[in-house]
């Protein structure tokens, strides 16, 4: 960021003191947000990076529906939830247990608890993905990351994990295609017109996975590169 850019604007808090609401409009807004919990889970949390890995890693296996898609979004669930129980555990003591306890109000407690999820989308996210969306919200460019809003920093972070998604699973799939090719020239060179490659190539690739402990390197390395 330049320095000699504007300093960011605070956002207007959208947030209405819960004193001020009935106990109808209260449950409507919980519900509302309980509404968008599985879309923000899925999309501002390492759960996106690692389902689009383990669905290129299925694809390139050519096991077809095994994994379930059951089974790999379970996984994918599990290793989110331990990459950020730290953050959660954060935003836990510094918003809400403040805002149960009545010493912050919800848009007090909105400012605390997003400034540890900045910090966390900060990482991840690409300078040029969040050029774009400031130019896109037209919002004026800040001195510091910290400094970023959410509405940029979000869908920055959903770009910037969808290309780090589909790179690592073109890695994935480069020994994979390999093994295919290989399978496909042989079967021709000896006639083999009838039966087809991929059917041929699937075990030799589920037994170099299985060699290389595939689950265990995948995993162990998406949770390195998350953390």
């Amino acid at each position: 960021m330049s320095a000699g850019a504007l300093t960011a604007a605070p956002a207007p808090s959208f947030l209405p003191d819960t004193k001020q609401l009935g106990t109808p409009m209260q449950i409507i807004i919980l519900m509302t947000l309980l509404t968008l919990l599985p879309a923000i889970v899925m999309s501002i949390t390492p759960f996106l990076r690692i389902s689009i890995v383990l669905h290129f890693l299925r694809q390139a296996l050519g096991t077809q529906t095994v994994p379930s898609n059951q089974v790999l979004v379970g996984l994918s669930l599990f290793l989110t939830l331990a990459l950020i129980q730290p953050m959660a555990s954060q935003i836990y003591r510094e918003a809400w247990a403040p805002m149960e306890d009545g010493s912050l109000t919800p848009s007090e407690a909105w400012d605390a608890g997003s400034k540890p999820l900045k910090t966390y989308l900060g990482r991840f996210v690409r300078e040029k993905d969040v050029k774009l969306f400031l130019e896109i919200t037209h919002s004026p460019v800040p001195h510091k990351a910290e400094e970023l809003e959410l509405q940029v920093l979000a869908p920055a972070y959903i770009l910037s994990e969808m290309r780090a998604g589909f790179q690592i699973g073109a890695v994935i799939f480069l020994p994979f295609l390999l093994i295919d090719i290989v399978v496909a020239s042989v079967t021709l060179s000896i006639g083999m017109v009838q039966l087809p490659p991929a059917m041929v190539s699937a075990p030799f690739k589920v037994l170099l996975f299985v060699l290389v402990d595939g689950w265990n390197l995948t995993v162990g390395s998406l949770m390195k590169g998350l953390y």
